[in-house]
């Protein structure tokens, strides 16, 4: 979930940057029952490891993000997350080594549907296994594993990037100090699926989906969807209201207020670039996120095998993962004893705000990490 800032939003304080590759060749074994023979993904990385590797911290993208969390690239695109890595920034380059990386099943060079199936020699397309978070966690493992870090320092992120952050603290325990979860749930309300499942029949419904073409509509319809979700009520009335684009009512279907102006805009500027497979798996990985779901539902069960501390924060005008549904979560903790430190930020931003420059946030989050030992 949640949007992409606009690089022409944020200045850079990383400077230029590339994307690396690991080639992972061992098998993963997957939670739908399937095995990647091997697999690849796309990272990148800020700062220095220093000489211990105790200052690494990963950062998880949500929906349709990727492994370019910072910095510019030669055509001038900068990272979606740039405004909180850097010298001096939250995430201070100067003190930790930052990792981004594109999950598997993505559509920005890690290995996922527009790779090719070595098996048939063709682009894996509908034909790529579904992926899931623990799927992810299991072979970033393999990228921590590449850099000889035992254990990051902290694991990091928003929306569905905060539920993979969860995630390492509870599958994989003793290799995550710090888990920083960030407008994010302990897994999907019924209404959150049913948005997800919205999105994901005006896909598969699409014709060219059907025929095997790209389906464009069908991405762009999706991304309509979900960009409304992203955003708050408040927002959107400060930023469009009702304003018309000519000034009066012309009586038909195209586009008459700024609102539908904007969205028809966001989504064929998404469909133009995302993968319609990629789409559908990664709207499945976030249903499927329930990690109290082999216990009962008592989240505090789930929760108690975690050795991380913990910094929570919610956003105020949020509806998509409201404040209520973090709190779920440091009640969880505080009922098991565990350390966890909570903010609710206010923001008119909705669930978009985990990605907008805010003074306040950023130095609690900066404040926070000023307390990870190294």
């Amino acid at each position: 979930m949640a949007g992409v800032a606009e690089s022409s939003e944020i200045a850079t304080a990383v400077g230029s940057v590339s994307p690396q590759r690991l080639k992972v060749g061992d098998a993963l074994a997957l939670q739908d029952g399937n095995m990647l023979n091997g697999y690849e993904l796309v990272y990148e990385t800020y700062g220095t490891l220093n000489a211990a590797k105790s200052n690494a911290i990963l950062v998880c993208h949500a929906l349709s993000g990727h492994h370019h969390v910072a910095g510019e690239y030669a055509d001038g695109s900068i990272g979606w997350w740039d405004n909180i890595v850097g010298p001096g920034r939250p995430l201070d380059t100067h003190r930790f080594f930052i990792v981004g990386v594109n999950n598997l099943g993505g559509c920005h060079g890690s290995t996922g549907p527009s790779s090719i199936n070595p098996a048939t020699g063709k682009e894996w397309g509908a034909d790529f296994p579904i992926v899931t978070v623990e799927d992810w966690v299991e072979s970033q493992a393999r990228l921590a594993d590449h850099f000889g870090i035992d254990a990051w320092a902290a694991v990091m992120g928003g929306s569905l990037g905060g539920m993979q952050a969860l995630q390492w603290s509870l599958q994989l325990p003793e290799r995550v100090r710090h888990a920083l979860v960030i407008a994010a749930s302990p897994k999907l309300s019924a209404e959150n699926i049913a948005f997800n499942e919205v999105a994901r029949q005006a896909i598969l419904s699409d014709p060219d989906y059907v025929a095997g073409r790209r389906p464009e509509r069908g991405l762009r319809l999706a991304r309509m969807l979900g960009h409304i979700t992203y955003l708050s009520d408040d927002q959107m009335a400060d930023k469009f209201g009702r304003r018309l684009r000519h000034g009066e009512y012309r009586y038909g279907f195209d586009v008459e207020f700024e609102i539908e102006s904007y969205l028809r805009h966001q989504g064929d500027k998404f469909a133009s670039w995302f993968n319609a497979d990629t789409y559908l798996r990664m709207t499945k990985a976030l249903d499927y996120f329930d990690p109290a779901r082999h216990h009962g539902g008592d989240l505090a069960a789930a929760l108690r095998v975690a050795r991380a501390k913990f910094f929570i924060a919610a956003f105020s005008t949020d509806w998509r993962f409201t404040p209520a549904r973090s709190r779920e979560m440091v009640n969880a903790l505080v009922k098991n004893g565990q350390t966890v430190a909570y903010a609710e930020i206010d923001s008119p931003h909705g669930h978009d705000s985990f990605l907008i420059p805010d003074d306040y946030y950023h130095a609690l989050v900066a404040a926070y990490l000023q307390r990870v030992t190294l």
